[in-house]
């Protein structure tokens, strides 16, 4: 059963725990049926946005059995490597093998990474091409444990300027130390446009990590303070310790 603590007058963000990451992971596949449900008898379509790691596995696959008008969702991500088609670091390839499925797989998918640009930037101005116009109506975010979300990582080539809440590029090209590989993604200003975000972490090394970045620091340092920071009144935080 979740646990929800209230919103402060410092404005935090809503926090939900969980006893187990399975309940975490069927309490938030039925919020994110029921949001996406309510914007369904709204609009012709909604806009679901995904983060890529290990913590959202199960989530996926509980999700994606979840009874939906999924032929009218179009599913995108909120970050992806600059690698080969055939990788298996490629976010859009655990999309398609645990979301896409079942009930979700009449959703439509479109990647971030489109291989035929000749490079990072370019692969950056044709993803930012294929988001929707009107924004994410749900947006879902992961964080490491160095504090980054999406792929705003600290030390970031392009940080301050993916951090600019008023930066009115939405996707750019990511280099940074703990990235591994060029990234491309979303920035905080387009993160910001969402109608509704959620944060989805497992762990107490977590927990920890989210303690200090709801504290006073630099946003450059634990970029997902800016999120925090900027998203409280629409952002909510799910955690569970690991299994």
């Amino acid at each position: 059963m979740a646990v929800a603590l209230k919103k402060t007058a410092a404005a935090q963000p809503a926090f939900h725990a969980f006893a187990t990451p399975d309940d975490l992971a069927g309490r938030l596949a039925a919020d994110i049926r029921l949001a996406l449900g309510k914007r369904l008898c709204s609009d012709g379509r909604a806009h679901l946005a995904v983060s890529g790691g290990s913590t959202p596995k199960r989530l996926f696959s509980v999700l994606s059995a979840e009874k939906l008008d999924w032929d009218r969702v179009n599913v995108h991500l909120v970050d992806e490597r600059c690698v080969p088609a055939d990788s298996d670091q490629l976010n859009a390839h655990l999309v398609r093998e645990r979301l896409m499925q079942g009930s979700a797989a009449r959703a439509a998918f479109t990647p971030m990474f489109d291989h035929a640009a000749l490079t990072a930037e370019d692969a950056a101005r044709r993803a930012a091409d294929a988001l929707p116009e009107t924004g994410f109506d749900l947006l879902v975010l992961g964080m490491g444990s160095d504090g980054h979300t999406a792929s705003l990582f600290p030390g970031g080539d392009r940080l301050a300027e993916a951090l600019d809440p008023f930066n009115t590029a939405r996707v750019v090209a990511m280099r940074a130390p703990g990235a591994g590989v060029p990234r491309l993604t979303l920035t905080l200003a387009e993160i910001l446009r969402a109608r509704a975000i959620i944060l989805h972490i497992e762990g107490d090394d977590k927990r920890g990590v989210l303690d200090a970045a709801l504290a006073d620091g630099d946003e450059a340092k634990m970029p997902v303070r800016a999120v925090l920071r900027h998203a409280a009144d629409k952002l909510t935080i799910y955690w569970a310790p690991k299994a």
